[in-house]
């Protein structure tokens, strides 16, 4: 997940716990605040009713009383008088509850003042009741209102989150595309420093061009010792194999002594080979190569074919190329002539007797596909996925193989951005697949 969603996650989730707070310290205070302001109010109306109490007045509310003796025209309050015992020591008694009623055939809920009085010589029950319907249909509509608020309120702050993280992380993420990702030469690092008010970027921005200068100065290092090492070990190893070749010269060595000379120059070739081979990887690694050739695919595998014409003749396989399409692209023609070289030769290599090798290819709209299938002795997952390692080789009795061809081919492709699959099945045969990115035809 990218920083900016974590930022923009994170800020949403701590405003949504404040507002989920808020919104029920507001429904809970809500409450209590109506039921405090309701009983206030029948307190009020309780007072007011015995402050201008009269006998005449209880005596009009008792005639007048059915079942509640008076209401308003919403049915919201009620007042309701009924004589009960009279006791000469009864002391003024007061409370409240919530019960329905029933006002011209409507139940409500009420809250409800009770309250037990005695005036002349007689005992009252007096009731004043308020609806709380009002408070039930107040409180869902503010609950409603809540809940719309607060989907209101997150999704703003999402949006604000989003844009004021992407604001403030665009530095980030250019230092990140220039800095990084958009770097294949340390040799050609863009040192320039990206515009920001943010100290911790500013830090980024300078701690990797000051890695980067180490990797240069490193990458000058190491081609230096390339090109010291090819000169200080192929060199000795010629002259060793010069001077071999001119012992093998003279005719006074015994035949015992010939055939030990073959066998140092035989290990003096594969040395030389190996270098080479070795040499090769690390400066297509260090991209030392240029790629101002305009490859013609066809012409390489023709070249290729002819080649290895004798090989394939010996074993009898049969070589068939398919291609369909002309394909041209920039590179290095020599080091695409390698590739194509170790992939053909090592399908001839591993090839049964009588085999078979076919080149074929397709082009799409953003992409053109090289395939060379062999049916040959084929590899399993395992040998797969270590194929491309240095001196790994496909088979470990194979004398001629330094198994190091695939890894050559590994490293020119990554130079050229070329993608490379191998499907293989074990005794049936291998494709290899060059997936190139298209750019003319």
């Amino acid at each position: 997940m990218k920083l900016q969603v974590k930022l923009a996650l994170y800020n949403t989730l701590t405003k949504l716990a404040i507002i989920v707070f808020t919104g029920l310290l507001i429904l809970f205070s809500l409450e209590n605040i109506t039921y405090n302001h309701i009983t206030a109010r029948l307190k009020d109306k309780k007072d007011e009713l015995m402050k201008h109490l009269s006998s005449k007045e209880i005596t009009q509310i008792l005639n007048q009383q059915q079942s509640f003796t008076d209401y308003n025209i919403l049915k919201e309050e009620y007042i309701f008088l009924k004589p009960i015992l009279y006791r000469s020591s009864r002391q003024t008694e007061e409370s409240f509850t919530t019960a329905r009623r029933t006002i011209e055939q409507t139940t409500d809920t009420y809250l409800i003042l009770t309250y037990k009085f005695n005036f002349n010589n007689r005992s009252y029950l007096l009731e004043i009741g308020d609806t709380m319907d009002a408070v039930i249909q107040l409180k869902q509509t503010i609950k409603e209102f809540t809940l719309l608020m607060l989907f209101v309120a997150l999704s703003l702050t999402l949006v604000i989150d989003l844009v004021f993280t992407k604001y403030l992380l665009t530095p980030f993420y250019q230092i990140i595309d220039r800095k990084l990702i958009r770097v294949n030469d340390p040799m050609n690092f863009d040192y320039k420093k990206v515009t920001t008010t943010t100290q911790d970027f500013e830090l980024l921005d300078s701690s990797i061009s000051t890695l980067m200068k180490k990797i240069a100065d490193l990458f000058i290092l190491e081609k230096q010792f390339i090109a010291n090492v090819s000169h200080e070990l192929l060199t000795p190893i010629s002259i060793i194999s010069s001077r071999l070749e001119n012992v093998l010269l003279q005719e006074k060595l015994t035949e015992d002594s010939e055939n030990k000379i073959f066998a140092s120059l035989k290990t003096l070739n594969r040395l030389k080979s190996i270098i080479n081979s070795l040499l090769l990887i690390s400066k297509v690694e260090n991209l030392q190569f240029n790629k101002n050739d305009t490859i013609d695919l066809k012409n390489i595998i023709a070249e290729v074919y002819s080649e290895l014409e004798d090989r394939l003749e010996d074993k009898g396989i049969v070589f068939s190329n398919t291609m369909g399409h002309a394909y041209h692209f920039q590179g290095n023609n020599s080091l695409i002539h390698t590739l194509l070289f170790n992939l053909i030769n090592n399908a001839i290599k591993y090839n049964t007797k009588g085999g078979s090798i076919v080149i074929a290819d397709a082009l799409y709209s953003e992409q053109y596909i090289l395939e060379i299938s062999d049916t040959g002795i084929g590899m399993d997952n395992e040998q797969i996925e270590l194929a491309f390692n240095r001196f790994e080789k496909l088979n470990r009795h194979e004398k001629e193989s330094y198994g190091l061809g695939l890894a050559i081919v590994k490293s020119i492709t990554a130079f050229h951005s070329i993608r490379i699959n191998i499907n293989s099945v074990k005794d049936k045969g291998t494709t290899v697949k060059l997936i190139f990115s298209k750019e003319s035809i």
